[in-house]
């Protein structure tokens, strides 16, 4: 091989007569890429005009016809057939200028972040657990994952409730009798709101948890097990090894697990709801959800729940992207 690119000092090569120079910049041979133009052209976008069509009509109206009804004053009577009245903004007016709203806001805010913290830590652990049991006791494990996720909200929530029942619950019974708390006899736990959103929180998380485990179990099999064996024997410990090499690994699903935990915990229904009936005061334990029911379907004030609803869900926008902004901003320092 030879080269006649007078620019460039020839090397000598280990073959006689054979003389070897640099590659030139953005060529094949050299370590720097061309770039180039993207291929394609209107092909992909054209390929999401289908699907993009769909999601418009089976979420975009719906989200359009909320919009126009928490601008009318829409009650039974426009349920059955009274043409309703706009009053435009002033059902938002009303909603924001409501204490009652604010209290419910702030509840349900600080009761989805202990929700999701507690899931996210719970089913971190539980993913790692996964991948450290043997085969056999995996299988148990995941299928006790699988049970508890496949339950339905009301379904364990009833279940749940019985535990923690006044005078029947297994929970007052083990603290009494194997503890000897006898301060837990007959002990109510959905009278006082704190108890009642621990209770909630419980139900809540247990049936969370599964997804988060089985969605981190799949990214840490993704994991090379060579990095981890490597950075073991450089002398990083476990927690070292989880924030150095296995958390980077797994942002992404981090992310997107996150996220909808925030969205499926801050306009949680069933669960609270199915407990208010149980035993609990709903004036004190009201969330976002069972207060934008309340309000719409029981109070008949269609337009100022649809209202509610409306800033329920530009709340729950705010804070994913706020969060999917913060994660994009740690990525690129």
């Amino acid at each position: 091989m030879t080269t006649t690119d007078a620019g460039l000092t020839p090397a000598v090569s280990a073959v006689e007569g054979e003389r070897l120079t640099a590659p030139e910049p953005g060529s094949p041979r050299s370590g720097r890429r061309s770039r180039r133009a993207p291929t394609g052209g209107f092909t992909p976008y054209a390929l999401l005009v289908p699907a993009s069509i769909v999601l418009a009509a089976i979420v975009g109206w719906p989200l359009i016809q909320l919009l126009v009804t928490s601008m009318q004053e829409f009650g039974r009577a426009q349920v059955f057939g009274a043409p309703p009245a706009f009053v435009w903004f002033e059902n938002y007016v009303a909603v924001l200028t409501d204490a009652t709203f604010y209290e419910v806001l702030a509840r349900s805010l600080v009761f989805a972040a202990g929700c999701v913290i507690v899931t996210m830590a719970l089913g971190t652990a539980v993913a790692l657990l996964l991948q450290r049991l043997p085969k056999g006791f995996r299988l148990l494990l995941s299928l006790g994952l699988l049970l508890a996720w496949a339950m339905p909200p009301l379904s364990a929530t009833i279940v749940w409730g019985w535990m923690f029942d006044t005078d029947y619950g297994v929970v007052n019974h083990v603290l009494v009798n194997t503890f000897g708390l006898e301060q837990f006899t007959q002990h109510s736990w959905l009278i006082e709101p704190l108890s009642f959103f621990l209770v909630a929180g419980v139900i809540i998380v247990w049936g969370a948890v599964p997804f988060v485990a089985f969605a981190l179990y799949a990214g840490l099999t993704q994991v090379p097990d060579e990095v981890l064996e490597a950075s073991q024997l450089d002398g990083a410990g476990g927690f070292s090894r989880f924030r150095l090499i296995v958390f980077p690994y797994l942002k992404p699903i981090f992310l997107i697990t996150t996220i909808l935990q925030i969205i499926w915990d801050l306009k949680v229904f069933t669960q609270i709801f199915a407990l208010q009936d149980i035993g609990g005061i709903r004036e004190k334990t009201n969330t976002l959800g069972v207060y934008i029911y309340q309000v719409s379907i029981a109070g008949g004030d269609f337009g100022t729940g649809g209202a509610i609803a409306v800033i329920t869900a530009l709340i729950l926008m705010s804070v994913s992207l706020f969060y999917i902004r913060r994660v994009v901003k740690e990525e690129e320092l």
